[in-house]
């Protein structure tokens, strides 16, 4: 027997996110189901492809129905969506942090250089599932994961143009477009963070790829060399 998906009536605002399939906005009860569904489903791609996940396979780990899971989404490519759009909202505030609040002379500014490296590695170890997907599915022209994948870096990538701009020498125009290297480098070490199980197969270590992340962004940012 299907759940209900909420008690509220389908309104503009804030809790658009959580709207059920029917458009409804859930209750509290149904929150908590909704959460458990994407809990569940997150879960299950630790082990599995995306493209074997079934709503029938989400709903049993769930302890409820199919009919239950379709109140909140229409399939399970949705429900990853949803999950994905949580991760990457985290991401991007953890991320531009980083780069907005952290120090970029000196050895300070290498410092906070190679923490971002270590931030990227880390938050693709963490997410990995996700990104696995979101990765593979833009690529392959979804516009939703696209979309997600544009709302987790963008705002890095700016935060990045900016600081490249303000680290030029007055007068100093070498014709580069600030926002064109910030750029380069967020695929860089979005690249090499996807990819770093991939390096250590050949030799490459996890801490050796940081440092040498961390350095190509010092330099690229502030245009000098790390200090010894």
């Amino acid at each position: 027997m299907a759940e209900s998906a909420g008690d509220t009536a389908a309104t503009d605002g804030p809790d658009d996110e959580y709207r059920a399939s029917d458009g409804r906005v859930p209750g509290r009860r149904g929150r908590a189901t909704r959460q458990k569904l994407l809990d569940c489903t997150l879960q299950l791609l630790q082990d599995e492809s995306y493209r074997d996940l079934k709503v029938v396979d989400i709903a049993r780990e769930a302890g409820t129905s199919p009919a239950t899971f379709y109140q909140y989404f229409p399939d399970v490519t949705a429900a990853i969506v949803a999950i994905s759009e949580d991760m990457a909202a985290a991401g991007n505030e953890s991320l531009t942090t980083l780069v907005r609040e952290g120090p970029w002379t000196g050895a300070d500014g290498h410092k906070t250089s190679e923490a971002i490296a270590e931030a990227f590695i880390a938050f693709w170890d963490e997410h990995w599932p996700l990104m696995r997907v979101m990765e593979l599915s833009a690529a392959e022209g979804d516009q939703r994961f696209r979309s997600t994948r544009t709302r987790l870096l963008n705002e890095f990538t700016v935060a990045l143009s900016e600081v490249v701009d303000e680290m030029k020498p007055a007068g100093d125009d070498d014709g580069v477009d600030p926002m064109a290297t910030a750029g380069a480098l967020v695929s860089m070490l979005a690249h090499v963070a996807a990819h770093r199980y991939g390096f250590e197969f050949y030799g490459i270590r996890t801490g050796e790829l940081q440092r040498s992340m961390g350095y190509i962004v010092y330099v690229s940012v502030t245009g000098k060399r790390p200090p010894n």
